[in-house]
């Protein structure tokens, strides 16, 4: 007679345990490939603004908004596209939003090649209508699919995969560049089309266990959730968005001063040292994805020290910031802090409401992140005109309001739901 402990010890090494262990893998994969892209979208650009302002004959500004409009216009239909993945269903959203990503970076192209500037401009606005709909509803999806350590683990590796294109992207759109110029507009498809299929093949999706609310019973119950909920959620909302906006701007103060001398790093060179600090973050997001499972108290511990470690850093880096080595290990510790933060903050959001209303929840979350990292470079850049010590004074005292806000009022439960 087989003994209890033996018949344990083979159900976990069954096939059937090891073929879903795989399968959660290969959902994983496909689910990281949503943000991946969403990301590429924007920083795979940043290489050829140069290029693109004199190959078009446009102002600087005129090429800034390659990049903002696309980041604007997204942050304006993620609400949108959140609601119709409640009312329907995550999929039905996600796959028409890649394939108007993917014909919209074909758009774009051309108007790159016929040196149409409307062109090109309108291809990124709607490049932006589709991106709403992709990284926002995957987090909504991976929060209906999976449960306690699961969700924690896929929403750390959904934050890591944000945050490794994030480093890959100007290595890439800089590589493109060297077969031609506007190559990275024709790439976004190719992309999009890896992701469509594995959404397509490796996803299924959870079949809805209540009918569709109205739009009246809908409206109700977000407004209910942010009676309950309010206080912490727009904390939650407020530190998730700042630490990008931080990030991103502080992307832009290191590229601009790195082209400067004594330093004259560029091209490719210049990315990679881009990406020690987001690597960082990267690497921290993914560990921290995978030990909180839904551990309240190791949240709130990990969301404070991670503030605690942009604080302190970003203070330092009010006068040290003349040593190129000192200057980016204190920004690395700030990403550090972002990556102690950020998968936190995803599964909280994310457990916080039922699945009818998460889509619009995720979505009004990710829409702040994405004004976060539109606003950024503008006004880091508007800030290093006053004086390099006004943007890390700035960014100090904003950090230091967010751990506050944070440190009151954002206390999860022992055991997030």
């Amino acid at each position: 007679m087989t003994s209890p402990a033996k018949s344990d010890k083979k159900a976990k090494s069954s096939p059937d345990a090891e073929g879903g262990r795989k399968s959660k893998v290969w959902e994983y994969i496909a689910l990281s490939t949503v943000p991946l892209v969403l990301v590429l979208g924007n920083s795979m650009l940043v290489p050829i603004l140069p290029t693109l302002k004199d190959e078009l004959g446009i102002s600087k500004f005129q090429s800034s908004l390659v990049i903002t409009l696309f980041s604007i216009s997204a942050a304006v239909i993620i609400p949108i596209a959140g609601y119709l993945s409640d009312r329907f269903s995550r999929k039905a959203v996600i796959i028409p939003s890649l394939i108007i990503y993917g014909g919209a970076g074909i758009l774009a192209g051309l108007g790159a090649v016929w040196d149409s500037y409307s062109l090109l401009i309108g291809a990124r606005a709607l490049q932006g209508i589709g991106a709403a709909g992709t990284a926002p509803i995957a987090m909504a999806l991976v929060g209906d699919m999976y449960k306690s350590g699961q969700q924690s683990q896929a929403l750390g590796l959904i934050e890591a995969s944000n945050g490794a294109g994030k480093v890959i992207s100007p290595i890439l759109g800089a590589l493109l560049a060297l077969v031609v110029w506007y190559a990275a507009f024709f790439a976004f498809p190719a992309f999009c089309l890896l992701s469509l299929l594995a959404i397509i093949f490796l996803i299924k999706e959870p079949k809805r266990e209540q009918p569709a609310q109205s739009l009246k019973e809908y409206t109700k119950s977000v407004r209910g959730i942010f009676a309950e909920h309010g206080r912490w959620l727009i904390s939650a909302f407020f530190g998730g968005s700042l630490a990008l906006f931080i990030l991103f701007g502080v992307l832009f103060f290191l590229s601009d001063i790195l082209e400067k001398p004594p330093y004259s790093i560029e091209g490719v060179r210049k990315g990679f040292v881009l990406a020690i600090p987001l690597l960082g973050m990267v690497l921290t997001a993914l560990i921290t994805g995978t030990v909180i499972g839904k551990n309240g108290v190791l949240m709130r511990w990990l969301m404070n020290i991670g503030l605690g470690l942009m604080v302190i850093s970003l203070a330092l880096s009010i006068w040290f910031n003349s040593n190129l080595y000192v200057f980016i290990s204190l920004l690395t510790l700030s990403s550090i802090g972002t990556g102690l933060l950020l998968p936190c903050l995803n599964t909280m959001i994310t457990g916080a409401v039922e699945k009818t209303e998460r889509g619009m929840i995720t979505s009004l979350y990710s829409s702040l992140r994405f004004f976060g990292v539109a606003f950024g470079p503008p006004l880091f850049g508007w800030l290093m005109g006053i004086s390099y010590r006004t943007v890390f004074i700035t960014v100090s005292v904003l950090s230091l309001a967010a751990l506050g806000l944070v440190f009151f009022l954002v206390k999860p439960a022992k055991e997030v739901q």
